[in-house]
């Protein structure tokens, strides 16, 4: 193995963290991880920090090597042939391989008002920012959800537990990821939380406003807070950086994961395709590519031929509130089948999930940090 190889990191997730963990308990691998944040979001628990019950934040210093160097910085640009990136704050940092785990965020619906007034919890910030909105709105007054993905429904079902007059839009049919028999226990749990459930056809929204939610069929909900979770969006720093992207601005890579118009640069999470192999943008998914990526650096730097991603999926687990959840099962190609675990059973079982992957973090740091540290490495650098 070459000495002294560098990876810089762009991109503190799930993806990003497996990644780099990986490639620090490697000699001769030094790494950088660039995340404009200076804690881990549990972007799973993003829905429980709009409710109060848990923040969703973790250390850092407990879920990154400490053979791993951070950056508190976002980057502008990929320079992909004087290999470097630029940074927000100012300089540059150089690479021998990149890894390319920016993740998703709230994508703009195209909706009227829907910039203006309606609230995201895809990110820390947004959920924040709802959650200050809700303590500041009376208990009473009407919460609209729209979209029943995963995200909708754990946020409707987490409002409405803690009081709130919850109506969520499904646009069409609740739970569309769901099999139709799952989607009877998820459709009980809300019933009985009070939440109103609006869907079938034209129950698209078409416009948002200050105090209410308009639908293609005419009607308008009131609506005090609106809180958007249909659809998501990629930075665009691929593009911006000239390197192929597909319609929707995620990086095009073959089946190692590896862009298509440069061999060091190498996708995992939310923001990579393989356009012939896709799949679920999830936690579940971000924890394999994350150290598939890896995987795919080191053979190349070992000089061996990187061997395709596979993917496992186990199906989908939901909480309804903190009392109940719903787990979805499904085949390993992803492809979700009649079986299911609903009520308190079905809340362990998302809760073991969520501390599964956090564990599996901590324990990814721990095995990093075995190796004896590069110098270089062993500070956490904050960006102006």
């Amino acid at each position: 193995m070459k000495d002294n190889v560098d990876v810089v990191v762009v991109g503190g997730g799930y993806a990003g963290v497996t990644a780099a963990n990986r490639l620090a308990r490697h000699d001769g691998v030094s790494v950088t991880l660039v995340n404009p944040r200076p804690d881990f979001v549990s972007r799973i628990r993003l829905h429980q920090l709009v409710a109060g019950s848990d923040d969703a934040i973790e250390d850092f210093g407990d879920v990154l090597g400490r053979n791993v160097r951070l950056m508190v910085d976002s980057v502008t640009r990929i320079e992909a042939a004087e290999r470097r990136v630029s940074l927000a704050g100012g300089g540059s940092v150089s690479y021998d391989y990149l890894v390319y785990a920016v993740g998703s965020g709230a994508a703009d619906p195209g909706i009227a008002g829907a910039m203006e007034f309606a609230h995201w919890v895809s990110d820390l910030e947004g959920a924040q920012r709802l959650r200050s909105t809700l303590a500041a709105t009376p208990l009473s007054a009407p919460v609209t959800v729209v979209g029943s993905g995963p995200t909708g429904l754990e946020t409707a079902a987490e409002l409405a537990e803690a009081g709130r007059d919850v109506t969520i839009v499904c646009g069409n049919v609740l739970g569309p990821s769901l099999h139709p028999r799952v989607r009877r226990p998820v459709a009980r749990r809300l019933a009985r939380l009070g939440v109103t459930v609006v869907e079938g056809p034209r129950t698209q929204v078409t416009e948002v406003s200050g105090d209410g939610v308009r639908l293609d069929d005419g009607r308008t909900l009131p609506s005090a807070v609106t809180v958007w979770t249909a659809g998501f969006q990629f930075p665009d720093l691929a593009a911006r950086s000239g390197l192929r992207t597909d319609a929707d601005g995620r990086l095009v890579t073959d089946v190692t994961l590896t862009s298509v118009d440069d061999g060091r640069i190498v996708a995992a999470g939310d923001a990579g395709v393989m356009p012939d192999h896709p799949f679920r943008m999830s936690c579940q998914a971000a924890v394999q590519l994350g150290p598939a990526a890896a995987e795919t650096i080191l053979r190349r730097i070992m000089g061996k031929k990187p061997t395709p991603v596979r993917m496992f999926f186990a199906g989908q687990c939901l909480s309804l509130g903190r009392g109940e959840g719903v787990t979805q099962f499904s085949y390993p190609n992803d492809r979700v089948n009649a079986l299911s675990i609903s009520g308190g059973p079905g809340a362990g079982v998302k809760e073991i999930a969520c501390r599964f992957t956090l564990n599996k973090l901590v324990s990814g740091a721990r095995k990093a940090s075995s190796r004896a540290p590069h110098a270089e490495n062993v500070a956490r650098v904050q960006g102006p």
